[in-house]
């Protein structure tokens, strides 16, 4: 697919367009299991700069959304320590698609079925354009990161591992 395929619309680019936030569209032959890393090799990015969003509840099953370098994981011990919780473990892919209304390999922080609280690594917030899922698999948008702390009052953590 080309990079300037035309995608429709999903509830993510329909919350951007709503605020009048302006993205790029960058569509990718999905690829099961590839994830960031398989995004940024077929379209050229920094895999750093391409980030994922990961669907994740507390010890009282209570959802919240993380936003994480596609080349790094998030060490669950320090997140919880950071956002107040004594526990905090991914959901299991039916559950996160039930939070979020996304299909798992598809799922963006824009436009979720529930509202949640959004943790985002503070080194995203270093870089001038970041791209992330956009609602469907094989379709990132390429956004200002300051805009997931404006729109969805995400709190920058310090939770990455290499």
């Amino acid at each position: 697919m080309s990079k300037t395929r035309h995608v429709s619309e999903t509830p993510a680019t329909q919350f951007l367009k709503r605020h009048k936030v302006a993205f790029t569209e960058h569509t990718y032959d999905y690829v099961d299991h590839g994830g960031a890393g398989e995004a940024a090799r077929q379209l050229g990015l920094d895999p750093h700069a391409v980030v994922k969003t990961l669907i994740m509840e507390n010890e009282a099953a209570q959802p919240l959304v993380v936003i994480m370098h596609g080349d790094r994981e998030v060490s669950t011990k320090n997140l919880a320590r950071q956002a107040g919780a004594k526990k905090i473990t991914p959901c299991h892919p039916e559950v996160a698609q039930r939070h979020s209304g996304y299909q798992v390999g598809g799922t963006s922080p824009f436009g979720t079925r529930k509202r949640m609280p959004v943790y985002i690594e503070s080194g995203i917030l270093d870089y001038p354009q970041v791209y992330i899922n956009g609602g469907r698999r094989g379709y990132l948008i390429g956004i200002a990161p300051g805009v997931l702390v404006d729109l969805l009052q995400a709190r920058p953590v310090s939770v990455g591992l290499e």
